[in-house]
């Protein structure tokens, strides 16, 4: 699964510097996660570091991106490729 912020996000700027694959950008209101260059940290980490830096914990997974470990790696390598 890719992740997601909620709106809980309080705009502290910790979370985008922690993204391997600049998945994390400023939205209009709140940092927004783009779900096709997220990976979870798959490829590059153990676990997601923007959910390990988060202070409000504000970065479940979104449900509405369900995706195995094995397509989250074939999605680490296409985008460490280009």
């Amino acid at each position: 699964m890719a992740l997601m912020i909620t709106d809980d996000c309080i705009n502290c700027d910790v979370c985008e510097p922690e993204c391997p694959n600049g998945a994390i950008s400023e939205g209009e209101e709140i940092y927004v996660i783009d779900p096709n260059l997220c990976t979870e940290c798959v490829g590059h980490y153990d676990e997601p570091q923007c959910q390990q830096v988060c202070p409000v914990d504000c970065i479940p997974l979104d449900p509405s991106r369900v995706e195995s470990k094995a397509q989250l790696m074939d999605k680490y390598h296409l985008i460490t490729a280009a």
